[in-house]
């Protein structure tokens, strides 16, 4: 099978050809047919994190090289080993990558994607740069019903991370005001579903011209954020103040963007993961009330959730653009450089 793997960190993916695994025990081989590209992988590319002040995360710790990038992973079964349950050889299904060890605390309470020893594909595991990937059980795959592979394939991270973070905020913006920093792949997907499953007045924030055109003719209200008085016109635009504000980018500026822009007794969920520092006065956070809390993708149980209302036409497409596996590399690059409306996603 054909992969393109990440060799050396800060280096370019190589194209390799390996041996077709066979699947033993519980595992489900699947032939792919569309993976999406996010921009962790070009952190996890990179082989590492920015913390902020010049110190670093380093993310060549529990990942061994050669590693195929890709989480974002729809397709056909092609072959099952003996133990499997419950799929059969031609399902099409898109998978669930935030695979944990099985036998923690934490994941025995439903919250694999947080585990300290993860095997979470295309991330510490081989994952969907390839034309096979190997999953290692059958319930990590979702049927995605009558939905195009390519938009399918973005639920595993795009559509799950918007989902849960929006059921952070659901019960506070109601009727009331929700505002989206960073509208790419994930803050694009959270923007249609807090449109679906809230009545709030979204406003959405973020640089690219064409993104927010595209963001304004989904219904909502849009920022630049590249403004001077950007602050204003969101407190304007939410009657002086969210209640809750999502930050898909995770820079200093977006975080800071967004605390300044909090109601009293609001809550700042952050996601996106750019990094560097974020700097507030302290005694702002008890004398207005307010919350900031991390959101890391979605639970297994948040992913059955949102397969179901994708399948009930209830989660609105993004916008895709595919491209070929073979420019993988190329698509890497062409996000780092930005501009990237919706999800690029590589079919083989």
């Amino acid at each position: 099978m054909t992969s393109y793997q990440l060799t050396r960190f800060g280096q370019p993916l190589e194209r390799v050809a390996l041996k077709f695994p066979d699947p033993v025990g519980t595992e489900v081989l699947i032939r792919v047919e569309a993976c999406g590209v996010c921009h962790s992988d070009l952190h996890l590319g990179d082989g590492f994190f920015d913390m902020g002040g010049s110190q670093r995360l380093d993310l060549s710790k529990g990942r061994e090289l050669p590693l195929t990038l890709g989480h974002e992973i729809a397709g056909t079964v092609v072959a099952v080993g003996p133990d499997a349950r419950g799929i059969e050889v031609g399902a099409r299904r898109v998978v669930y990558p935030w695979i944990g060890c099985g036998g923690c605390d934490i994941c025995a309470s439903g919250q694999e994607q947080l585990c300290s020893q993860s095997r979470a594909l295309g991330v510490t595991r081989h994952g969907g740069f390839s034309d096979h990937v190997l999953i290692s059980h059958s319930r990590y795959l979702f049927d995605f019903g009558e939905r195009p592979v390519t938009l399918a394939c973005t639920y595993a991270c795009s559509g799950l991370t918007a989902y849960g973070a929006i059921r952070k905020v659901q019960s506070r913006v109601d009727r009331q005001s929700l505002v989206v920093i960073g509208l790419g792949g994930v803050g694009f997907a959270a923007l249609g579903l807090a449109q679906a499953l809230t009545n709030a007045t979204v406003v959405g924030v973020d640089v690219d011209e064409e993104t927010l055109q595209a963001a304004a003719g989904s219904g909502a209200t849009v920022v630049d954020a590249r403004d001077k008085d950007a602050g204003k016109q969101v407190r304007r635009a939410t009657g002086g103040g969210a209640p809750a504000v999502i930050d898909f980018v995770g820079a200093e500026s977006t975080a800071t963007l967004g605390f300044n822009t909090l109601a009293s007794g609001g809550l700042l969920v952050l996601v996106g993961l750019f990094g560097g520092h974020m700097r507030t006065s302290l005694p702002l956070w008890p004398l207005r009330s307010l919350t900031v809390q991390g959101s890391y993708v979605g639970s297994l149980d948040e992913m059955g959730q949102l397969m179901r209302l994708a399948k009930d036409g209830r989660v609105p497409p993004i916008p895709v653009k595919v491209r070929p596996l073979a420019y993988a590399q190329v698509v890497l690059d062409e996000l780092r450089a930005g501009g990237a409306v919706g999800r690029m996603v590589l079919t083989p």
